[in-house]
């Protein structure tokens, strides 16, 4: 019973290290794209909501 929690230990560490680098390698990059994006697109003075 002891070698079934280190084996489940173990899943949970890999699956929260593969989804930590996920998110440090594509969403956060992504995240920081749109965020610099959205700063430097012109605003407007009057936006047309119908438009």
């Amino acid at each position: 019973m002891s070698i079934f929690g280190i084996v489940l230990f173990l899943v949970f560490g890999g699956v929260a290290f593969w989804m930590l680098l996920f998110l440090l390698g594509f969403i956060l990059p992504f995240w920081i794209t749109l965020a610099i994006k959205e700063k430097l697109r012109p605003k407007r003075i009057f936006e047309d909501d119908n438009h």
